[in-house]
């Protein structure tokens, strides 16, 4: 490999790095932290997008990682998230009858990055690897139940007003932040017919030895399987297999 191939390989993982950090960045941003040329980074940030590994908000012009970066997260076999979830998301879907998925930060966004699903004819809709809102989501607000206040709002600050959802969602930032406040003390996220009508979700955050929220366990189905009286037992069910992943990553 040439010495110029070299330099535009650690061009790319410096990019990478810096969208690493979790918040969207436009190219001049990005060509700062790897104090590179902005046409340099324009031209990595836009081959590395036409691969999946970025994406571009179209109105913010923002970059952010993309979902091909955590589908080779879910191929490294060493990691042990990757290692220990699947089987811990089967015994949650014996346990519960319904699917069950692990997601993961993503910018703005929650990003779906393993599934295991029951043999159920109805199921709710698949996700892996495609973007969903934090803010209506049960995985997505358990991915937030960790961070301040003022990175809520930044993660936010990137949708539309009012937020996405269905009826029952918070559409409003200081919404979401009231969901949050009482969704930290219970350490749980509970959604219904938030990301739309007709589905109940359950999620819980996984942490790693840091006690830093590295992905969430949530559990979906249809309202009539999964009606109020339904949830408590599922609720447990998906706090303690979130509890035993992050016991694998050095939590607690």
């Amino acid at each position: 490999m040439s010495n110029d191939s070299l330099s535009s390989v650690r061009r790319a993982l410096e990019v990478l790095r810096a969208l690493g950090e979790g918040h969207p960045l436009r190219v001049q941003d990005v060509a700062e932290i790897v104090d590179k040329e902005k046409s340099q980074v324009s031209r990595t940030l836009k081959v590395l997008a036409e691969e999946g590994f970025v994406e571009r908000d179209a109105e913010s012009m923002e970059y952010r990682l993309g979902w091909e970066i955590f589908a080779l997260a879910q191929a490294a076999g060493d990691h042990a998230l990757n290692r220990e979830a699947p089987s811990v998301l089967r015994s949650l879907v014996r346990e519960t009858g319904e699917a069950a998925y692990l997601t993961m930060l993503a910018g703005s966004a929650a990003v779906t990055v393993l599934t295991e699903r029951p043999g159920r004819a109805l199921q709710a809709q698949e996700w892996i690897g495609r973007a969903a809102p934090l803010n209506c989501t049960s995985s997505g607000r358990a991915l937030l139940l960790g961070l301040p206040d003022e990175e809520v709002v930044s993660l936010l600050a990137v949708h539309p007003d009012p937020l996405p959802g269905a009826g029952h969602a918070p559409h409003s930032v200081q919404e979401v932040l009231d969901r949050l406040k009482k969704e930290r003390v219970t350490g749980h996220v509970v959604a219904v017919e938030e990301y739309e009508p007709g589905l109940a979700a359950v999620a819980a955050p996984v942490l790693d030895f840091r006690g830093a929220t590295v992905a969430a366990i949530n559990v979906s189905g249809p309202l009539f399987r999964l009606p109020p009286e339904a949830i408590a037992s599922v609720t447990e069910a998906v706090t303690e297999a979130a509890a035993c992943l992050s016991k694998v990553l050095g939590s607690g």
